[in-house]
């Protein structure tokens, strides 16, 4: 094939300034036809893809201009699937790799967690036996240098120093550090290596008996992560399960499967996918799971998608838990990769899925309306659905019923909860909103605990004692407001000021407690601010 198409360009460019164009098309016409000929394919006069290879060629070569032909077919795949649905795409082999990365368990770099602060690089955590701890770099470190070039002060993308920090396992990269207390320029050399990536945020005993589990994302060690969590949890004492799947946007399958596994019994249908082109395929459970006992209640709301309501939807309709939260987002389509050589890809929608109980996941769309479909959620805030279980109805003819205890459930796209939990807009005042979109909050809490780390660390050795006894300093909450000031950011009156603070130093100690030790415990400092949660926490207690 390919070197048929070397022979058509060098035919072309003998070609361009010695035939006419009538003649030319008819020459492309014959080579297009010999070529399909040599393949046993005979795809008639009137082929679509006849036709898209004539004027792929026919611009390539007659056009004006000078053209890029690589990037005009790939405009060309992008035209043909935006007129599809919204889930089918094309991907560059760059935003291939990079869509994948999460989901994949790793990535290969210096392993720090980190965040832009005044222009400057900040290490929030090295991971935890990574490339950087084992050569001694630590929390609060600053990277002025990557291989002698200068990352701080030169107001670089973060994008852009992701980049020179990462690079192939085995490779070494020369870091320029400035710590505290040190004068001068510390010089490392890093190994990079293969770094996990955690789907699991957090996992702990938010009651007793009760254990919790956010899951952020499904990647390829998201079993293998829940379980850990789980027999961790179960050495604690944990009978029964929260699952939060909120803001949960999908991933891998299988790793769903695995996951409600262990809450189904044998033969018990997890999902099934159906197509146009594709026979029905079912998913059953094994019956040799870990949590066929206790109760479980699983967390959504309108951004929980994919693998996160197929989950949901299999609990749901086997009977073996509830449901509590908001309707989720309505992702029901099943993508195949199809792999191109140069790392591109296309994920092509090729069937549905659907709950065990019959229920369609994906939510209504109409093909290359991407735009309506993007402001879905808007719209849900606009209708009311959000704020009010009595604005969301159902047609008759989308009740479903659940398979043991024979409850209704509906269907329409996404899977609606047993208990509605309304969007809470009390909680966050206009002042925090902004100071939030401002990252006045976040760049304040970064400084506060880079120049307090060491004192904290000492004064609170266990996040037990953090939890108990650490407040928000009046100094620390003056700071944020004097920034805000500066940017003309203000509470209306003393009475939004007085209502903003409560979630504020809420959100601030959460955020200290992240940055001391992981996500898992910021989670268990906003959780009791989280109406979903605390609705679950209240079912688990009364049931």
């Amino acid at each position: 094939m390919k070197s048929f198409w070397l022979f058509q360009k060098t035919f072309l460019k003998y070609t361009m300034c010695v035939v006419k164009p009538r003649t030319l098309l008819f020459l492309l016409f014959s080579l297009l036809t010999l070529n399909i000929s040599a393949q046993g394919i005979d795809f008639g006069k009137d082929s679509p893809l006849r036709k898209l290879q004539i004027a792929e060629m026919a611009i390539t070569n007659l056009y004006v201009d000078t053209v890029d032909e690589k990037k005009l077919v790939e405009d060309g795949i992008r035209g043909m699937i935006e007129k599809l649905d919204p889930h089918s795409a094309y991907t560059t082999a760059a935003e291939t790799k990079e869509m994948n990365e999460p989901l994949q368990g790793s990535f290969e770099g210096i392993g720090v967690q980190f965040n832009i602060v005044q222009d400057t690089l900040l290490v929030i955590q090295p991971v935890v036996n990574g490339p950087s701890e084992k050569v001694g770099i630590i929390a609060g470190d600053r990277i002025v240098s990557v291989n002698d070039t200068a990352i701080a002060g030169v107001k670089m993308s973060k994008e852009l120093i992701m980049k020179k920090l990462r690079g192939p396992k085995g490779s070494k990269v020369r870091l320029g550090i400035v710590r505290r207390g040190i004068p001068g320029i510390l010089k490392f050399v890093v190994t990079r290596d293969k770094i996990p990536v955690k789907t699991i945020d957090a996992a702990y005993i938010i009651r007793p008996m009760t254990g919790y589990i956010r899951i952020g994302s499904f990647g390829v060690t998201t079993y293998e992560e829940f379980m850990d969590a789980v027999k961790s949890l179960q050495k604690q004492g944990m009978k029964d399960l929260i699952l939060d799947l909120e803001e949960n946007g999908g991933g891998y399958l299988m790793s769903a499967v695995q996951i409600a596994n262990e809450f189904l019994h044998r033969n018990d249908l997890i999902v099934y996918t159906k197509g146009r082109n594709t026979q029905k395929q079912e998913y059953r459970a094994q019956g040799d799971g870990k949590l066929l006992d206790g109760k479980v209640i699983v967390l959504i709301n309108e951004y929980t998608a994919s693998a996160a309501e197929i989950v949901t939807g299999a609990i749901q309709d086997q009977d073996r838990g509830e449901v509590v939260g908001r309707r989720s987002f309505g992702k029901g389509l099943v993508q195949r990769p199809i792999d191109f050589s140069d790392g591109s890809m296309i994920r092509l929608t090729i069937a549905h899925y659907y709950t065990p109980s019959g229920r369609c996941i994906q939510k209504p769309y109409k093909k290359g309306q991407q735009l309506d479909y993007a402001m879905d959620i808007e719209n849900r805030f606009e209708h009311g659905e959000l704020y009010s279980a009595d604005s969301i109805h159902f047609a008759d003819s989308l009740k479903y019923q659940t398979l043991l205890k024979h409850r209704t459930v509906y269907g329409g796209g996404g899977i609606m909860p047993d208990y509605f939990v309304p969007l809470d807009t009390t909680i966050y005042t206009h002042f925090f909103r902004e100071l939030a979109a401002r990252s006045i909050v976040i760049n304040a809490n970064l400084k506060y605990v880079d120049n307090n780390r060491r004192q904290l660390k000492s004064k609170y050795p266990t996040f037990g004692d953090f939890m108990a006894r650490y407040e928000i300093p009046e100094s620390f909450i003056k700071d944020i407001i004097d920034e805000a000031a500066k940017q003309k950011i203000k509470p209306r009156d003393d009475k939004e000021l007085n209502a903003t603070l409560p979630q504020l130093k809420l959100q601030l100690k959460a955020l200290v407690a992240r940055d001391l030790w992981d996500m898992s415990e910021y989670f268990q400092i906003i959780n009791e601010s989280n109406p979903i949660v605390m609705k679950a926490v209240k079912l688990m207690v009364s049931q």
